[in-house]
């Protein structure tokens, strides 16, 4: 995601998860005594096995037998309930579990700066969100019955064999050297490969998003051989990936099965011998007792360690959950002044800006005071610095050099996220989600009256919208936006901005991408929503912003000039220059 150091939770990630579990300790302890419970016939009724088969032999009575068969009946029934308990307790930790780390994850991406976002795919993002969080609870869901199972018939079973033959405990230490064994022959295999399936993922995702938002484009073109093939480039590098690591789970999960099946073997035929030639004293009931907890001790390890792929896998998406989490690239604006209000006076003083490794500054040196109400536009060739200086305003950008001072309040020393709340922006590309128009209107409002509503679209020119979709406000717009015009978006957009009655207003090429008459209405609204507010405009077109009190020239990241239209084509050779290919 981004260079540089990794973050700790990264280089161990079941740190994080033992923090978010931390404070759900109290619950998953009594989870885990429930399941010990519900469990428990597993290493008891083997006990009861071993007591029937003695009773047989030594011709015990009808009582003794029917005692034992109602004690193993009883520990059998008790599962039901128990079990009921276990997976309420249990699934419910996980799945609350599950909300935190979203929660934690989306309230990051809040935080993070807008350079970050910049950087990242969305596709990629809500991978982190979706399919990571969702594979750790796969691994604590799947894995927590394997790995409980394992511990309760270890500790019965050695409880037991430590009463009865303790000789043969030796035999079940063995397991534990091959556990070691097996596990470090795979670990750092299974750890590169499920690393480099997890990233081919990602990038396949980065793909899928492209290849949706381009569509229009890939259609006009002619591309769409060029657009598959790309996704199935990605499609072909996750299978490679995943049958790469298919192969190594797969060998490992065998080899664990082999060697702990002929231990199982050499566990049952060593106590018969032992039995047979009276070594030391074993009757025929502790022979079975002895092959069935070894054979289930063994049968539980080797599902433990059919999990180690389950458990890589979770691994390498708690690692990818930290890479966000522990970002350093974060906007910080706890414990810094609070904005009341906002008059809408902003100064840029001696600004610049330079990307991470560009060669040059985006913004040089820039001076300028915009006063209260003042329209300011932005104007200059392609790259020149204009959507800089716009997010620099707003503070997704922070100064590498030079201060902006809003009311005369440095940014650095305030909580932006209350300046902005008297700030709104009308980009190039309206930003709607899908929901009604009025959902897109009232976005973070809450509930506000109709006709509040009815007169934000009116300014906005956008009161048609009213009476010819199928229902009103509450008509859904779709994807983006997708059910009405390029132009009726953006006058949505407008009608939020009204709506929130902001001082400062950001105007990022609003008419670039319109037709004349959808341009038209555009302009007339945006009239109304400058009026009285403070605005920096950034356009193309010079015509869009004739109107401005004054036209800020820039030309390499700094200002060429500052004036009037009249002023600037007699002053200027940039902007006559940008004036004449505007006019063809």
């Amino acid at each position: 995601m981004t260079s540089g150091a990794v973050p700790a939770s990264a280089q161990r990630p079941f740190r994080l998860l033992a923090r978010e579990l931390r404070p759900r300790t109290g619950r998953l302890a009594l989870a885990a005594v429930a399941f010990l419970v519900k469990d428990s016939p597993l290493w008891v009724i083997p006990v009861i096995t071993a007591a029937v088969i003695d009773t047989v032999v030594q011709g015990g009575t009808t009582a003794q037998l029917l005692l034992l068969g109602g004690i193993a009946a009883a520990l059998i029934a008790l599962n039901y309930p128990v079990n009921q308990l276990w997976v309420r307790l249990f699934s419910s930790t996980m799945r609350d579990l599950g909300v935190s780390l979203r929660n934690r994850l989306t309230h990051r991406l809040q935080e993070l700066s807008i350079g970050f976002h910049a950087r990242s795919h969305s596709s990629v993002i809500q991978t982190k969100v979706v399919r990571d969080v969702e594979n750790v609870e796969t691994m604590l869901l799947q894995g927590a019955n394997p790995a409980l199972s394992g511990i309760g018939v270890a500790t019965g079973a050695i409880i037991v064999l430590a009463v009865q033959t303790p000789g043969f405990l030796v035999l079940l230490a063995l397991v534990v050297p091959i556990a070691v064994v097996l596990l470090h022959s795979v670990r750092a295999r299974a750890q590169r490969g499920n690393e480099q399936f997890r990233r081919d993922v990602e990038q396949f995702s980065s793909r899928v998003g492209e290849m949706a938002s381009l569509l229009p484009v890939t259609r006009a073109h002619g591309l769409e051989e060029h657009a598959t093939e790309r996704v199935l480039a990605g499609a072909r590098s996750v299978r490679d990936s995943g049958f790469s690591l298919d192969v190594i789970n797969g060998r490992f999960g065998a080899l664990a099965w082999v060697s702990f099946q002929l231990l199982a073997v050499v566990c049952l035929v060593g106590a018969a011998w032992v039995s047979l030639t009276r070594l030391f004293p074993v009757t025929p009931g502790q022979v079975v007792l002895l092959s069935t907890y070894f054979i289930a001790l063994t049968n539980s390890i080797v599902n433990l360690l059919n999990l180690i792929p389950l458990i890589a896998k979770g691994r390498e998406s708690l690692r990818s959950i930290a890479e966000v989490l522990e970002e350093p690239d974060v906007e910080r604006n706890e414990g810094k002044r609070v904005v009341p209000s906002v008059r809408g006076r902003l100064r840029f003083d001696g600004v610049g800006f330079r990307y991470p490794d560009a060669p040059q500054p985006a913004v040089d040196g820039l001076d300028l005071e915009v006063h209260p109400g003042e329209t300011v536009a932005f104007v200059g060739p392609s790259g020149s610095g204009k959507s800089t200086a716009l997010n620099l305003a707003l503070g997704f950008l922070r100064p590498t050099s030079g201060r902006i001072l809003i009311d005369d309040a440095d940014i650095e020393e305030l909580d932006m996220r209350s300046v902005r709340r008297w700030v709104s922006v009308v980009p190039q590309d309206s930003v709607l989600f899908t929901g009604t128009i009025r959902d897109n209107v009232t976005f973070g409002l809450g509930a506000v009256p109709e006709e509040r509503i009815e007169d934000a679209l009116s300014a906005a020119n956008a009161l048609e919208l009213m009476t010819t979709l199928p229902e009103g406000l509450d008509t859904r717009l779709g994807e983006r936006g997708g059910r009405i015009s390029g132009g009726q978006r953006q006058r949505i957009s407008i009608a939020r901005a009204l709506i929130r009655d902001p001082r400062i207003l950001l105007l990022d090429e609003a008419t670039s991408a319109l037709d004349v008459e959808s341009e038209r209405l555009v302009q007339e609204a945006l009239a109304r929503l400058r009026a009285g507010r403070t605005t920096l405009v950034v356009a193309h077109r010079l015509s869009t912003i004739r109107s401005a009190d004054r036209i800020v020239v820039l030309d390499r990241g700094r200002v060429d000039a500052i004036g009037t239209h009249e002023a600037l084509l007699r002053t200027s050779a940039v902007y006559a220059r940008l004036h004449a290919l505007a006019s063809g």
